[in-house]
């Protein structure tokens, strides 16, 4: 009962703090469509919790009403008392217990593969929260980010960006948005400003804490689907926080290509040559 409960409780915090991250119109009343490929891990994980729990808890209750009905007061009965069984007891205690270190296991080698390396081939993204939004770095053509460090972040270089490292010298920033190519892994790393903030995507199934001071460095994804999507900090980050939130484009490999465009530096145009009279 205390388990069905709590997992119930944990799918209605989901709901509700999707509501608050997207503004969906379909599946109201239940889990977003997920469009990661660790997502549909993490769901598997979710349903057979949800559906276990579900089973026990019918099943009990159905064991206490029909016990309390047939069991009920009755004059012409006398009450028996019972000790109870030894054997029954160590099964309905090892059953349980058998389950709880089968999730721990599952979960923990989940746990441990979201922890692997990214793939050489992953696009590196950085994303630093501040009051109230989101700033998203992306490399340019060298394909590598700059070096950025939290001591060196001031006023004018909230990002703590190293003038020194070549490797910055092409990089480019979006406020608020962030576009990404279908397919393709996405690795993150991820820093706040000045409080506590959080990447939260409720489609990737993915939540991560932005704390000052430290580069999380093992987030990295792959989406399935293109369509727009909702970041937002799902930590009370002060007065802005309601308000907190950047969109996230997912697109084709080649509408990306596109876009990059837009950032990238222009090639320099020849200057044409007078022509003699």
């Amino acid at each position: 009962m205390t388990l069905f409960v709590t997992i119930f409780a944990m799918a209605l915090g989901f709901f509700l703090m999707d509501a608050t991250a997207a503004g969906r119109t379909d599946n109201l009343w239940w889990l977003p469509p997920v469009i990661t490929t660790r997502g549909q891990e993490v769901d598997k994980v979710f349903y057979f919790i949800f559906w276990l729990t579900g089973a026990v808890f019918v099943a009990t209750q159905f064991l206490l009403i029909y016990y309390c009905v047939k069991y009920r007061f009755n004059r012409k009965r006398q009450a028996v008392y019972s000790h109870g069984n030894n054997k029954f007891e160590i099964v309905w205690t090892t059953i349980p217990t058998l389950i709880f270190f089968g999730l721990f296991f599952w979960s923990n080698h989940l746990w441990k593969e979201f922890h692997q390396t990214p793939p050489e081939d992953a696009i590196t993204i950085e994303v630093t929260a501040e009051q109230y939004g989101f700033n998203v770095r992306y490399p340019g053509p060298d394909g590598k980010l700059g070096a950025a460090s939290d001591v060196a972040m001031s006023k004018d270089n909230k990002l703590g960006l190293d003038a020194n490292d070549p490797a910055g010298a092409d990089d480019f920033v979006t406020y608020n948005d962030m576009t990404i190519p279908v397919g393709r892994p996405i690795h993150v790393l991820m820093r706040s400003r000045d409080v506590i903030h959080a990447f939260y995507v409720p489609s990737f199934r993915l939540y991560q804490d932005m704390v000052p001071g430290r580069t999380i460095d093992w987030v990295w994804f792959v989406t399935t689907e293109t369509g727009a999507y909702d970041l937002a900090c799902n930590q009370l980050c002060g007065a802005g926080h309601y308000n907190m939130k950047a969109k996230i484009s997912i697109v084709s490999d080649e509408e990306y290509q596109e876009w990059l465009k837009d950032f990238l530096p222009k090639p320099e145009q020849p200057v044409a040559m007078a022509q003699p009279q």
